[in-house]
């Protein structure tokens, strides 16, 4: 059964292109289309809704623990009010998920979870308290959430809030309890479009929905803002070099390979995949996630084209778009090690064709 948000009705009155996507029904675009929703990020503000993602509450004696045993990250470190990036992986090292951590209290964490992933993510969670004085509870069908993207996402929000949400006060990635339009939330200097952002979660039916909505919009409305789909969240991303699930990681990609390296704290102790983790970071992994811009200007490298040098093939593509900032096409892809250094020349295979391109450092902008 295809899922709604509380937005849904919303985003049809604004005539968006409604699409299925991780099981909910979500709009993908408006009627101005992905480049022009891509430009109002980089250069106005935006609102997404993204309340497909999943919410998980870890409480207990435990929660520290176990968050340690599920999570590649070292929770030790957060403080309250604190978030971190972070992974879940199989005991084989695969990645589960890729995940924010929430440190709320010293005995209460909240983990931010993909949408396509909650139901696999949140079996893997229960597979793993066993033994451990900790209590779970799945949220994702009671929080909606939005994120407010772009340069003037801060003026816009602090009309409608009492909190202190300057760059002293609220750095990025920590988040505060407030209250936005009246309504109490979890208010989070995060995002996925490497902008200036924050990520509101809150509960409430559709009415209280509609009300925060439309406090945005109309606070936002002097800085341009406008609704925005998850169309334009893709090109945003992939300009930035951020990984999608499904995509770029998935259960036969490990954190070292993606060059997720730094959210795996080996010295932290025992979690899940760590041996098979530890062994591929001490053997050299035999891919690497890069990145690349093609030089053929109208050819889009596509999830699962393969990438070649000479005849040999060398990899394969993850994930690729045109960019409207750089008005050329990128995209990330697996290719072994000896190609994986900027500078290095590769070619993307299509329709019988090869295209030229060239490995960049990440992020593209």
């Amino acid at each position: 059964m295809i899922k709604t948000t509380k937005f849904t009705e919303i985003h049809k009155s604004l005539n968006a292109k409604m699409v299925e996507f991780a099981g909910f029904t979500m709009p993908i675009q408006y009627p101005n289309g992905i480049i022009h929703e891509h430009n109002i990020i980089r250069e106005k503000v935006g609102i997404f809704d993204v309340s497909h993602m999943g919410e998980f509450e870890v409480k207990g004696p435990d929660a520290l623990n176990y968050v340690q045993k599920i999570t590649t990250n070292d929770a030790s470190k957060l403080v309250n009010g604190a978030i971190q990036y972070s992974a879940m992986c199989y005991q084989d090292g695969g990645i589960v998920d890729d995940l924010l951590v929430y440190r709320i209290a010293e005995d209460e964490f909240m983990l931010v979870v993909n949408g396509a992933n909650i139901d696999k993510d949140w079996q893997w969670c229960l597979d793993n308290k066993a033994g451990l004085d900790v209590t779970l509870k799945n949220s994702s069908d009671i929080i909606s959430l939005l994120a407010l993207q772009g340069p003037f996402s801060r003026d816009t929000l602090s009309k409608l809030t009492d909190s202190d949400i300057s760059e002293e006060s609220q750095k990025y990635y920590s988040f505060q309890m407030g209250k936005v339009a009246g309504v109490d939330m979890i208010i989070s200097r995060t995002g996925y479009t490497g902008e200036l952002g924050f990520e509101l979660y809150f509960g409430g039916d559709e009415n209280t929905a509609k009300m925060v909505w439309d406090a945005l919009m109309d606070a936002g409305k002097e800085f341009g803002i406008e609704a925005v789909g998850l169309g334009c969240r893709d090109t945003l991303r992939l300009e930035k070099g951020y990984c999608l699930y499904g995509n770029d990681i998935d259960h036969t990609t490990n954190t070292i390979e993606a060059g997720l390296g730094w959210i795996t704290k080996i010295n932290k102790g025992d979690f899940n995949g760590k041996e098979v983790i530890l062994k591929v970071k001490e053997n050299k992994p035999s891919r690497h996630l890069i990145g690349f811009i093609v030089a053929a200007d109208k050819f889009i490298p596509r999830h699962g084209y393969e990438i070649f040098s000479g005849d040999k093939q060398i990899g394969h593509v993850t994930s690729g778009n045109l960019s409207p900032t750089l008005n050329k096409p990128i995209g990330m892809g697996y290719v072994t090690p000896e190609y994986r250094e900027a500078g290095s020349s590769i070619e993307i295979a299509a329709r019988g064709k090869r295209f030229p391109a060239e490995v960049i450092k990440m992020p593209f902008l």
